[in-house]
Order: structure tokens, then sequence, then C-alpha cells
């Protein structure tokens, strides 16, 4: 308790450092906010010294809340440019993509191979072997509609 009642605008420091150092290790862009909140709570206590180490800590709890509540916010309004939208959504890339059924579709549900993964397709009820096409995803479930492009 004694340490608690002596915390000084160094130890925020020293924090906001060291939570933007395990930013690095442990990358999310959330220990880099905290850190943010940490050095703008020793500002806090610099500029209102004498200030009660509870009065500190709800301060920067409040602090870190809110950064990292705007960082998130922010990120959502500017998402990053990218000349490949669909990485790491396996799903969305197999739209447009003609593939042959494994197994028929009954009852609007069925399977088909693509690579070495096999996939959950919902679409009219078809025959095995009729060639397909993704025209949508829900969730890891490929819609798909009979191609047009087969002759048979």
């Amino acid at each position: 308790m004694e340490y608690l009642e002596q915390l000084s605008f160094w130890h925020w420091l020293i924090a906001g450092i060291a939570f933007s150092l395990l930013e690095l290790l442990l990358p999310g862009v959330v220990f880099l906010w905290i850190g943010i909140a940490a050095v703008i709570t020793g500002f806090i206590l610099l500029a209102i010294p004498g200030m009660s180490w509870e009065f500190q800590f709800m301060a920067f709890a409040v602090l870190s809340v809110l950064s990292v509540a705007a960082s998130r916010y922010w990120i959502r309004k500017q998402p990053t440019e990218t000349d490949q939208p669909t990485l790491n959504q396996r799903g969305r890339q197999m739209v447009g993509r003609a593939l042959t059924l494994d197994q028929p579709i009954t009852n609007g549900e069925g399977r088909v191979k693509a690579g070495d993964t096999t996939w959950k397709v919902r679409g009219p009820d078809l025959p095995a072997g009729t060639r397909v096409r993704v025209s949508d995803t829900d969730g890891a479930t490929l819609i798909v509609r009979k191609d047009t492009a087969d002759a048979s």
C-alpha cells in the first residue's frame, strides 16, 4: 500500500513504455492504446499533484477503455486498402469458381470438393457430378447454382 501512495509521473511513463513494448510481442493494437492511457494518466498526475492512487487507477482504467474503444472505432472507419480483399476469407475466394458436385444436393444441401477441402454447399437439388458455380457464401457454406456454361 505504501508503494501505491508514492506513484509518480515516472511510474506511469515506464508503465506506458512497458505496455508499448508488450505490443511488439503480442500484436493486436490493444497494448499500445493502454500504454498511451498510462502516459496520459502520468500527465494528469503532473497537472494535479497529490492525486490519490485510487483516483490514478480509476483514471487509468477509464482512459484505457476509452482509448481502446476509440481506436477500434477509428480502425473500423479507416479500412486498410488492399489488392487482396478476400485474403484469409477462403469461402469468399471461391465465389465465381466452377466446381463439380461430389455428392448430390438434396433438400438444398450437398458437398463439393475443391482442392483438398470438402465444402458444404447449398443450392437447388442437383445430382452428383453436376457442374455448379459458386455465387455466394454463408459462413463456411458455399451458395451454388447450376453452371450455365455446362453443356450437359
